[in-house]
């Protein structure tokens, strides 16, 4: 495994320590991971909350169904 020299702000160090503490890693650890999750894995966070948006919101068709010919008509 390669060593990689990181410039951070003091305050975000000290943070990131009591970050990574509450979970049971240290700092090292909790930035590799992070950065695995954000490299490694799909990141479908935004189509999650695109759902969310949608079961929250309170559109009322009032019955109306549309076919799928009708939905794709241009």
């Amino acid at each position: 495994m390669a060593n990689v020299t990181l410039s951070l702000d003091d305050s975000l160090i000290k943070k990131g320590r009591k970050h990574a503490q509450k979970r049971g890693k240290t700092l090292n650890g909790l930035i590799r991971e992070l950065l695995s999750k954000e490299i490694e894995h799909k990141n479908t966070d935004w189509l999650d909350h695109c759902f969310m948006l949608i079961d929250k919101a309170k559109i009322d068709t009032k019955g109306i169904k549309w076919t799928r010919e009708e939905l794709h008509e241009r």
